[in-house]
């Protein structure tokens, strides 16, 4: 990339001159499309980001959010952040996915927190391509491998497979940080003149270089060759010292303000965190430790190189913070100072940067870029088979069990996972505040290729349904919004639609979006991504404990929310997995009235007494979430009205629950949602179905070789 020239003559006209090299490149990354959000910016005021909860909001390395208060008063924050690595992860599907891990701890580290969960929310192309499997298995592989040796365990997330991620794969990366002690939180906004900048962490090297803008341009034919130098190559063993560093750091009361170094290295962190302070800063960079000799200025200033922090120290804490890092074999520099002036950096006795830093990091020009809005499906719905529907749905990858992916992750680290992965949604016991939090993270890439808008609304209301099976409250969420290249009017318009589709049942569930991140230009010879809106939702409750996704064999099987034809309406199956396997088209379902009423009273019917087991109601529809129950001996018995497709409608806003007090679930849906009785469950081992009059019956063994189809595959 190079600078616009539009871009270049408003430099010019602010500088009074020509940018130095080093200035332009500052600028062309720092305005790239991943840093400056300059085509997504003008959506993102859709989003409510404000509750009593939220600490910090949008803006900052990651949001801060309060937990409800415990019994003796105390408080206690957790941060949320979401990250993507796509660009990277489809050059080197390791390092790329492995930096990204990385990079969203860090961010948790800046705001004074120890991380304390990861998920990971993955798409790919078709399972069935070799080039697919190649990326999914490398990006596990390096999601696992800094995940487990940083000590940070990863309990939920998703995994999707699209033909049109082929050229362009989406690693998406959320992390939770606790702040036990509201005292210790920080933010990455520079305080006071005077005070000194301290880089603590890896030497600096030549990786990574211009990774910002890699990550705001499509990717070539030859990618995986000529930007290989743009992607960062990570240590997970200095990530675990930089962590427990970060800790000694805040007990000690050591630092004001801190910035890991990600996007656009040394040159974005310092820049951003000065500019946050209406600040400046004099930065020597001769003085940054160094991997390689003869590193010039520009490479300096915007190497990527990982596992590095910028702290801003006052001039008497300075050698302490040397002490801690040498005590944790981390290198550290005192490379500048904050200032009332510009962001100056010198090299080799030169001025190479002059500028002044709320300039460089906010005065990009936002993009008008037009829209086409997107069609609406006609129907054209096929009826097969329910033997060969049930088989093929339930054998999909996007359907099919994910355990492949989920134990390579050591999900149990930290002793705080009560309820682990393959479940709606994982349940962490966050004992200092005597809370259970319930983390949720996905998309579901059908939805929203079918139907942007309402499938951008079908994904909040998924999430927030997961945490509602296991009892829990949701609380806040950030967002990942990845999209192809916004200069296509049709591309541009299906991410203006899951912006305000996703805000909109974000709104309605009364979930603040605290944070987020944007991925634009995920768009490869292939052609464009679909519009992929990741949420990661986070819910609280009184307890740790949940009701299983598994059938316990000893109660009444209950539907909750819209069946397949109530009201004598016919199933809609736009998006389903059902049509992605035999074709046709149809209009996306409609989500419930009361979305935000059916949460709340999904979440406080799960955590009864009388509850045996819960799950909610999405990928595959009703025919999947059964199959899915079906566990050992436990099995069930059901009765379905409608054709074959009404078993696979995949409406959101539904919950089976199994309990046994059928008619207080009915009276606690009363005038919220529909309750439907769909048969018993019993100790058959198997799933028995009725449908129109016709019964199939699938063995658990059957139904689990159906759903292992990635591990047998893959092994």
């Amino acid at each position: 990339m190079s600078l616009d020239d539009s871009d270049h003559e408003l430099i010019v006209d602010h500088l009074g001159r020509e940018p130095t090299p080093a200035e332009a490149a500052l600028f062309e990354n720092l305005w790239s499309e991943h840093c400056a959000y300059r085509s997504s910016r003008p959506l993102l005021s859709a989003f409510d980001s404000e509750g009593e909860q939220v600490v910090v909001g949008p803006g900052d390395d990651a949001a801060v959010v309060s937990l409800p208060a415990g019994e003796d008063g105390s408080e206690a924050y957790i941060t949320m952040g979401v990250e993507s690595h796509n660009h990277p992860s489809y050059v080197d599907p390791f390092d790329g996915a492995a930096t990204g891990v990385g990079g969203i701890v860090r961010d948790t580290l800046s705001m004074g927190a120890y991380p304390i969960a990861l998920a990971d929310s993955l798409y790919f192309g078709d399972f069935d391509r070799e080039h697919s499997r190649y990326l999914f298995e490398g990006v596990v592989e390096g999601i696992s491998h800094y995940g487990n040796c940083i000590g940070v365990p990863t309990v939920t997330g998703s995994v999707a497979f699209h033909d049109d991620y082929e050229g362009n794969p989406l690693v998406n990366v959320a992390c939770i940080g606790l702040i036990d002690d509201p005292d210790r939180m920080v933010t990455a906004e520079a305080q006071q003149p005077g005070n000194k900048l301290v880089l603590v962490g890896n030497a600096t090297g030549r990786d990574g270089l211009g990774g910002a803008s890699f990550a705001s341009e499509d990717l070539s034919e030859d990618a995986e060759t000529e930007d290989r130098p743009a992607v960062q190559v990570g240590d997970p063993y200095t990530e675990k010292l930089l962590i427990e560093a970060s800790e000694r750091l805040l007990d000690e009361d050591l630092i004001e303000s801190a910035r890991d170094l990600g996007a656009a290295g040394l040159g974005g962190a310092s820049s951003e965190m000065v500019a946050k302070g209406g600040l400046g800063a004099d930065i020597e960079l001769d003085a940054v430790h160094q991997r390689e000799p003869n590193m010039t200025a520009l490479e300096i200033l915007l190497s990527e190189s990982q596992e590095r922090m910028c702290y801003e120290v006052t001039p008497e804490n300075v050698e302490e913070v040397k002490a801690v890092a040498e005590r944790y074999d981390l290198g550290a520099s005192v490379i500048g100072e904050v200032t009332e002036g510009n962001y100056r950096c010198t090299f080799e006795g030169e001025t190479v940067v002059d500028v002044d830093a709320h300039f460089l990091g906010e005065g990009a020009p936002m993009n008008d870029l037009p829209t086409e809005p997107q069609p609406t499906a006609e129907r054209d719905l096929p009826d097969a088979d329910l033997d060969a529907a049930l088989e093929s749905v339930l054998s999909s990858p996007n359907t099919a069990s994910k355990r492949w992916v989920y134990r390579q992750y050591d999900h149990e680290v930290q002793v705080r996972t009560s309820v682990r992965p393959g479940d709606d949604a994982a349940v962490l016991a966050v004992r200092e505040a005597d809370v259970g939090l319930a983390f949720s993270s996905g998309a579901d890439p059908n939805w929203t290729d079918a139907a942007p808008y309402d499938g951008a609304r079908a994904v909040a209301l998924e999430n927030a349904t997961n945490l509602a099976a296991k009892g829990a409250v949701p609380h806040a969420a950030v967002d990942c919004l990845n999209g192809g290249n916004p200069e296509k009017p049709d591309v541009y318009g299906g991410f203006s639609d899951i912006v305000d589709g996703l805000a909109e049942m974000c709104r309605r569930l009364d979930v603040p979006v605290v944070g987020g991140n944007v991925s634009l230009y995920n768009d490869s010879p292939s052609g464009p991504i679909p519009p992929t809106p990741t949420l990661a939702v986070v819910g609280t409750k009184d307890s740790y404990d949940a009701p299983p996704l598994s059938l316990s064999g000893e109660g009444d099987i209950l539907l909750v929310g819209e069946g397949p034809v109530a009201g004598g309406r016919e199933a809609r199956l736009g998006g389903s997995e059902y049509l992605s396997a035999f074709g046709g088209t149809d209009r996306f379902p409609a989500v419930p009235e009361d979305p935000s009423g059916f949460v709340e009273t999904a979440a406080a019917v799960a955590d009864r007494e009388t509850t045996l087991a819960t799950h909610d109601v999405s990928h595959g529809g009703l025919a999947v979430a059964l199959a899915e129950m079906v566990s050992g001996d436990a099995g069930a018995s059901v009765t379905v009205d409608g054709s074959t497709p009404a078993l696979f409608d995949e409406r959101p806003g539904r919950v089976v629950v199994e309990t046994t007090a059928p008619e207080d679930v009915r009276a606690a849906f009363d005038g919220v949602a529909p309750v439907t009785q769909l048969g018993s469950a019993d100790g058959s081992g198997t799933l028995s179905l009725s449908l129109d009059g016709e019964t199939t019956t699938l063995e658990a063994e059957q139904i689990q070789a159906y759903r292992d189809v990635i591990a047998e595959t893959l092994e």
